[in-house]
């Protein structure tokens, strides 16, 4: 029989939130509660539990993250109710995404339970398979019953006291299930429980008729999962505790009070590659005064992770060896192929992908930092050696700068080294000139045009076609100054770079953009940020002529466009709770960019540490989209917080984006120790 319309009309009103008028109640969405019953085949029985569903669930089509919630000793699956309300008024406010939460009953072994398998065999508490019953029957119901995300990232574990020592045994010891963890006043004890603990009583930690074995509990706790965690499973954890907790009056005991235990898993818990940890003191004791808010911060940190959708890989295979590798740019040719630089082994290596391999190298160190496409389908590459690498620098030792040519076969044309004898040279940006020849861009502790103004001077050097170089210009004041991108028109060539302190032409120190004539005069200089911290990384010229220049400020991904005057024409910010910032730009049709930095924020769905991050910007510096991808380990920048990453538009319209990764790609394997990935982005991965 079909409902009256009245009645619809009243239960979509009955979900909304309605606007008070003064002295009036406001109606807020509310999710509901209610019971449900999971068969378990290890234990024989059905598990019992509470289930939040956000407001609008039975009307919607989507799939929602799930929190599993573990209650402590001797309470029942009634306890995390308390946090509805929390919950709703959480979605409401879009802190969290909308989620489903599972109150488990756990009322084995006296509610004493641990939520682990027990191997006691005493008739007076028989041990049951309390963590296998949850982790695998009560997970795959719900999976199979709600709208839920059957992916790691879409599921999080949280408990209080007995609860807490589950929540964190069920994150590290099923990394493929849980992808964070709200660890609240957790019941763990290093490296055994005091003499006076209930862990002792109930044969959740026994062995055969023995109530609580040493051995078993060393097996199961934290202490033996860290070293065996998978890195590429990445763990978040949220670790809070009263500061009033008790207080034992055994001194033998005293280091096992939980704010004291609570301490020492964050502490182990940082020290993991495989885990993000924080830790919070909160006011008060052993109850909720203390969980309820402890939950609330939790939820506000970890909640925004939660994703029903997996986090972006990046393709197999990556190049590199199993030592120390570095990206060193990519450059795109007129019939779609690609060369990458990178460094490997200690040496410089050109690869035209699915082609040649040309290694350049000596017994010093090789990197390099820019390839660059040349009109026969040849490619340029700039960076710096230790040792003689053309074979006109018998004995030098300490960096000088480097630039090569290749044909379209692979085959070294010629190779430029030049640098101050006995002090550091180094090139990190390189763009084509028109004509065939490069713009290079770095620093020096010498003097190659004057005398060096400070710590490092930044250089811009012109070569020509045939490799000589034609001019070089030394840039700097009395800090430590440093170029990183170049870009060069038919009349203009942009320079970008860190300063630190106040450069000739500006008024604070930082990031900063120079322009200057394509022989080699200054026209202008603007900079960005203040502290010496802050740097821009690149550069490009778009199709509409500006200079847009892009980097990181105040730990933010800055990007400016500037006219060939020095007048800025927009500036775009893109930040989150971490740290990020912008590596490479590229033009793209109709004077947009696309960007390519990284970020330790989330910006789409994380993947790891540091991810790859991308970001479109139509020609007046508005977002058309952005997104994140990576592996479980950092992308794009280095172990010293340097980017590593380059990008180049190809003719397909799509952007190719090399750079270091410390993990495994998608389907493939890692040589190991730092590797270069290869990918290729289009607008439809831009959202």
């Amino acid at each position: 029989m079909r409902k009256p319309r009245w009645l619809a009309v009243l239960a979509v009103l009955a979900s909304l939130t309605f606007l008070a008028a003064p002295g009036e109640t406001e109606v807020r969405a509310s999710g509901t509660l209610t019971t449900g019953s999971a068969p378990s085949q290890a234990l024989g029985e059905s598990i019992a539990f509470n289930l939040y569903l956000p407001s609008g669930y039975d009307r919607g089509t989507g799939r929602h993250p799930v929190l599993y919630l573990l209650h402590g000793r001797g309470d029942t699956m009634q306890a995390w109710t308390r946090v509805k309300t929390l919950l709703d008024d959480m979605i409401r406010t879009k802190r969290i995404p909308p989620v489903i939460a599972v109150m488990p009953d756990a009322p084995w072994s006296e509610r004493g339970g641990w939520y682990v398998d027990s191997r006691y065999t005493g008739a007076d508490l028989p041990g049951r398979p309390v963590e296998t019953a949850l982790t695998r029957d009560l997970v795959a119901y719900v999976d199979a019953t709600y709208r839920t995300a059957p992916i790691r990232e879409a599921r999080l574990v949280g408990g209080y006291s007995m609860g807490g020592a589950g929540a964190l045994r069920f994150a590290l010891a099923h990394q493929d299930l849980f992808s964070a963890a709200a660890v609240l006043s957790p019941a763990v004890y290093t490296p055994l429980p005091p003499s006076d603990s209930s862990t002792r009583d109930y044969g959740a930690f026994g062995k055969e008729g023995e109530k609580f074995s040493d051995e078993v509990y060393r097996e199961l706790n934290y202490p033996a999962l860290l070293p065996k965690l998978d890195p590429d499973l990445p763990v978040r954890l949220f670790v809070a505790v009263g500061d009033d907790e008790y207080a034992n009056p055994d001194p033998a005991d005293a280091r096992h009070d939980l704010d004291f235990e609570s301490a020492a898993l964050y502490n182990a818990a940082r020290r993991s590659p495989a885990l993000s940890a924080q830790l919070r003191i909160m006011d008060g004791g052993h109850d909720w005064t203390v969980w309820e808010p402890a939950f609330e911060q939790a939820m506000a940190d970890l909640g925004p992770g939660l994703s029903v959708t997996p986090p972006i890989g990046l393709p197999a295979p990556l190049y590199g060896t199993a030592g120390p590798d570095w990206a060193g740019g990519v450059a795109a040719h007129a019939d779609g192929s690609l060369t990458i630089g990178y460094a490997a082994g200690g040496n410089a290596v050109l690869t035209h992908v699915g082609g040649w391999t040309k290694q350049l190298g000596t017994a010093a160190d090789e990197r390099l930092y820019g390839v660059a496409a040349l009109p026969d389908g040849g490619v340029l590459a700039a960076g710096y050696t230790k040792g003689d690498l053309d074979g006109r620098h018998a004995g030098n030792t300490t960096d000088d700068a480097f630039v090569v040519s290749l044909d379209a076969g692979g085959t070294v044309r010629w190779i430029t080294q030049f640098g101050v004898p006995g002090v550091a040279d180094r090139l990190y940006g390189l763009a084509a000139a028109p004509d065939g020849g490069a713009y290079v861009v770095g620093y020096t502790k010498g003097a190659l045009d004057g005398a060096n103004a400070g710590d490092k001077d930044a250089i811009l050097a012109r070569l020509t076609p045939a490799g000589q170089v034609s001019w070089i210009r030394q840039y700097g004041g009395a800090g430590e100054d440093k170029a990183y991108g170049v870009a060069a028109d038919a009349s203009n060539v942009y320079v970008t770079g860190g300063a630190g302190a106040v450069l000739p032409g500006t008024t604070t120190p930082g990031g900063w953009l120079a322009a200057f004539t394509a022989d080699g005069t200054r026209k202008w200089a603007a900079t960005a940020g203040g502290s010496a911290s802050d740097r821009l990384n690149a550069v490009a010229v778009t199709t509409t002529g500006l200079a847009v220049a892009t980097g990181g400020i105040g730990g933010d991904a800055y990007t400016a466009a500037y006219t060939s005057q020095g007048r800025q024409r927009w500036q775009h910010t893109l930040a989150t709770t971490a740290t990020e910032a912008g590596a490479a730009v590229v033009p793209l049709a109709g004077g947009e960019v696309e960007v390519a930095g990284y970020t330790r924020g989330r910006v789409s769905v994380q993947a790891g540490g540091a991810d790859v991050l991308t970001l479109r910007l139509d020609g007046k510096g508005r977002q058309r989209g952005a997104a994140q991808l990576g592996t479980a380990r950092d992308d794009g920048v280095d172990a010293f917080a340097e980017p590593d990453l380059y990008a180049t538009a190809t003719p397909s319209g799509e952007v190719a984006i090399t750079g270091l990764t410390y993990g495994a790609p998608k389907g493939g394997d890692a040589p190991g120790n730092g590797d270069v990935f290869l990918v290729r982005t289009s607008p439809a991965d831009l959202r």
